[in-house]
């Protein structure tokens, strides 16, 4: 079996003309088991976001070419979706996207007696980010001590 980066390359390079063909784009592409089932999760985003005809347009026709070339071998779910209002940031042209916004991050481990910090997103590169509360200091912190970092969603 490819392994699971393998096979989430493999399946974004599939998905990227049906996207086009339906004017969004790709957000991210994760292959992952939750329990004892595997899940093929497409995010796909526009302007203005997607909406649930689009998520059934591109989900009909990754679904009809993930058949035809039939590259995993587990059985899987697929699943196609908007990442969200409080989409995570994984990749660098997520954290390019997002520069000036209000992030909300958890570390692995605490810093400075703490593992939550919220701010503006100010810079990223390939090891850090460095993000800046009001009125206080920018702060930069190691993207391996991430556990997570994403949008905050204000209602």
């Amino acid at each position: 079996m490819a392994g699971k980066k393998e096979i989430e390359t493999r399946a974004e390079e599939l998905l990227q003309p049906i996207v086009d063909a339906h004017g969004v784009r790709i957000y991210d592409v994760e292959y992952v088991k939750e329990g004892s089932d595997w899940y093929l999760r497409a995010y796909i985003d526009k302007d203005g976001g997607v909406n649930i005809q689009d998520c059934e347009n591109v989900s009909r026709a990754f679904s009809e070419k993930l058949d035809e070339v039939d590259f995993i071998t587990d059985a899987y779910i697929l699943e196609v979706s908007s990442p969200g209002l409080g989409r995570q940031l994984k990749k660098d042209r997520h954290f390019a996207n997002s520069i000036g916004e209000e992030v909300e991050l958890k570390l692995f481990e605490a810093v400075d007696g703490e593992k939550e910090y919220t701010g503006i997103l100010k810079a990223f590169d390939k090891d850090t980010v460095t993000i800046e509360a009001e009125g206080e200091a920018a702060k930069t912190f190691e993207r391996s001590k991430l556990a997570v970092i994403r949008l905050t969603v204000d209602f």
